[in-house]
């Protein structure tokens, strides 16, 4: 016991002069200045809408399915739109739309609005299935097309839309509203084009959904409906994954999906992740509809960018670390390290589709990102492994 007594002894003191001794040797000998947890600069961008829209054009709606066309409605109304008439078969959607939006017309059928000849545009949420459909009647009357993803749930109708597309030069706009409709994502961009990170080489999507089933349609749980998770939101990522690399050209290495809490709708999708590449870059890809009840908004959305000198954190709709709100962009480069709060930013999407359609030109998108986005999202569907739980 008293042999233990002494070794004990020894070694405390042993510790005691060896801590005495560190205070003696410079803090960099240890690397002490690489785990500085100092706060970053802290930037609230201030606001930047421009103070005068130049161009309007007349636009009109046909298919209220989903509440992103509240999101699409009003870009294109800030950005010089006026809107003229909405066609839905559903009257409970016509009556939530006409409430906020009560100067519109209610047209009787779909033919009255494609027909019309002083409309330039169409929007559609319509269900997912017949967004194509409609875009292709839509062009073919000599008007341009505003869709919501997935503006085309298959390979099939993909081709039919590129081949009509092709032959009317009309416009077939799918807002991908994860990078169009996000101030945190347009200052990303501005970033990114300024060389703030270096040259990128991969991006990694994060998109999980919180599922409220009974808040939800029955063709939302039908994937020949609604399409499947990666061509749903999935397209949201490749979107962002195309855009920020700069890539004209991109491949799926793999994908899977699976159905892990929702099996009382077998042929349903709560899970997918899949990994795409270009020339330069890949991405990484994960969405899921397992936000849970305890976070204060419907997803924590992020996007991660990686660049050679530097990299980009977006924090898209909650900050669970306390910052309040949405809109969070953090920046880590050679020389600093940022926190940007893009409430402010203004959103350009609807501004540059109205000037589109007035100078037939491709400032929103254009229209090999738009097809080539949505054909990374219905390959990565169509070759996913399965996941059987």
């Amino acid at each position: 016991m008293s042999s233990n007594r002494r070794k004990f002894l020894g070694q405390s003191l042993a510790s005691v002069a060896g801590i005495a001794a560190t205070t003696m040797i410079p803090n960099h000998i240890f690397g002490h200045n690489l785990h500085n947890t100092s706060r970053p600069e802290e930037i609230i961008l201030p606001p930047n809408k421009p103070s005068r829209i130049k161009e309007s054009i007349r636009f009109s709606v046909i298919g209220l399915n989903h509440g992103h066309i509240y999101g699409m409605v009003d870009a294109l109304l800030t950005g010089g739109g006026s809107l003229v008439a909405v066609y839905a078969r559903e009257p409970e959607l016509l009556q939530q739309f006409t409430k906020r939006y009560p100067k519109v017309k209610i047209a009787k059928s779909e033919n009255e609005i494609i027909e019309d000849n002083s409309i330039q545009l169409v929007a559609s949420a319509a269900i997912p299935v017949e967004r194509a459909p409609i875009g292709i009647r839509v062009m073919k009357s000599g008007k341009d097309f505003m869709a919501d993803k997935p503006g085309i749930l298959t390979l099939e109708q993909l081709d039919e839309v590129k081949k009509v597309q092709r032959e009317t030069q009309r416009i077939y706009s799918i807002m991908y509203s994860e990078r169009l409709g996000n101030p945190a994502s347009i200052k990303a961009g501005e970033l990114v084009s300024a060389g703030a990170i270096g040259k990128v080489v991969q991006t990694i999507g994060l998109g999980p959904h919180r599922m409220r089933p009974e808040s939800r349609p029955d063709w939302f749980f039908d994937p020949n409906k609604a399409g499947g998770i990666l061509c749903d939101i999935g397209s949201h990522q490749c979107d962002q994954f195309l855009f920020y690399t700069n890539s004209k050209q991109a491949d799926v290495n793999f994908s899977q999906i699976g159905n892990f809490n929702n099996t009382h709708n077998p042929e349903y999708q709560d899970f997918g992740d899949m990994s795409v590449r270009s020339s330069h870059a890949t991405g990484y890809i994960r969405i899921d509809w397992f936000t849970p009840e305890g976070l204060g908004t419907w997803g924590d959305g992020r996007t991660f960018i990686l660049g050679t000198e530097g990299y980009i954190e977006m924090r898209k709709y909650i900050d669970i670390a306390g910052r309040e709100g949405g809109n969070h962009l953090f920046l880590v480069n050679q020389k600093e390290t940022k926190y940007y709060d893009c409430s402010n930013i203004y959103m350009p999407y609807g501004e540059q589709l109205v000037n589109d359609v007035v100078h037939r030109t491709e400032t929103a998108m254009t229209q090999e990102h738009c097809f080539l986005a949505t054909e990374l999202a219905l390959t990565g569907q169509n070759m996913a492994h399965k996941i059987n739980v």
